[in-house]
């Protein structure tokens, strides 16, 4: 979980390097764009192995309110 999260503030700060040295509105658009789309994949593979760590200590109620809670987080995003 560590190096995802390590691997995914260096993939933003590098895409910000980007954006910046691009200079054009269009171009850093379309770098944080792709950024929407790497951020969620993260979020959910961090989230599956933080409760597979813990899945003895946690019962099965409890990970499938997890698991719903991180499914309204998305569904409350694609809300307008």
């Amino acid at each position: 979980m560590i190096w995802l999260r390590i691997l995914s503030g260096s993939l933003d700060i590098f895409a910000a390097f980007t954006m910046y040295k691009l200079g054009d509105l269009e171009k850093a658009f379309v770098v944080n764009t792709s950024l929407a789309l790497i951020g969620p994949i993260i979020f959910i593979v961090t989230t599956g192995i933080g409760l597979a760590g813990m899945q003895d200590k946690v019962s099965l109620p409890k990970m499938f309110c997890l698991f719903s809670g991180v499914l309204l987080i998305f569904i409350s995003l694609r809300m307008k």
